[in-house]
């Protein structure tokens, strides 16, 4: 696997991880964990560091050079 294919593939995991608390932000969904309610605000940094991790990762993918 080529580092631009690697940094693609982890990026895109990455951003569906960010979505999904995106979602889960506009959308308002309640999550538990073992009677737990997890607050909402849990979820902003569940964005921003996610989102900033996953356009980091299109941007080394953009910058990779290819392999011979």
């Amino acid at each position: 696997m080529s580092h631009r294919s690697y940094f693609l593939v982890c990026a895109t995991v990455v951003l569906v991880v960010a979505l999904a608390h995106l979602t889960r932000l506009l959308a308002g969904w309640d999550i538990g964990i073992a009677g737990w309610a997890v607050p909402r605000w849990i979820s902003v940094p569940g964005l921003i560091v996610p989102g900033f991790l996953s356009a980091w990762g299109f941007v080394l993918a953009a910058r990779a050079r290819p392999t011979t």
